[in-house]
């Protein structure tokens, strides 16, 4: 994709992703897992294997979103369940990636409250963010933080990927009432 060339939060789209979106957002992760920090990722998924796991999100009545700059895909997000097990049904886990040449644009602001804002019209009362190689991801800490996420703890030499360890950060921040009242 071509440089953005101006800031313009408000001629931001966020919307539901649509199955033509698979292409757009195959190609914007594919950068991350080739030459980003935050996926742990080695090989990047195909089109056919993205859409798979938009499937499966989506299907679980949970979003997934992305954002347009006049009308191009320049980013994406969406919740997933946190872990399987039922007593972690209240907690979901955000993944959020921008287009390498849109960042520090607000895309990413964008999406994320969207996100949050989603995720806060269901019965959930967490929101995790696995932030890989966290401390060498200045861009993602900057932007969970904006959006209320606190570090919960970091996982030391978790990933070993292109010759180095790199770590996680788990972020975390409260969607509805948070822990403070017993779930319905």
């Amino acid at each position: 994709m071509a440089a953005i060339d101006i800031l313009s939060a408000s001629e931001t789209e966020v919307r539901d992703a649509q199955p033509d979106d698979v292409h757009a957002i195959a190609a914007i992760y594919a950068w991350h897992v080739l030459n980003g920090r935050a996926s742990f990722e080695e090989v990047p998924p195909t089109d056919e294997e993205m859409r798979q796991r938009m499937e499966k999100v989506t299907e679980a009545g949970l979003p997934w979103l992305v954002a347009l700059y006049r009308g191009v895909v320049v980013g994406y997000c969406y919740a997933s369940y946190y872990r399987p097990r039922p007593a972690y049904r209240f907690t979901l886990e955000e993944s959020i990636y921008v287009d390498a040449s849109a960042t520090g644009r607000g895309f990413g602001s964008a999406l994320l409250s969207a996100l949050i804002a989603r995720c806060e019209e269901g019965p959930w009362r967490q929101l995790i963010a696995v932030v890989g190689d966290g401390h060498n991801n200045p861009g993602s800490l900057r932007l969970h933080k904006k959006h209320g996420f606190e570090v919960a703890g970091q996982l030391r030499s978790v990933g070993y990927k292109k010759g180095n360890w790199r770590d996680t950060l788990i972020m975390q921040r409260p969607l509805n009432e948070g822990d403070w009242t017993l779930p319905e």
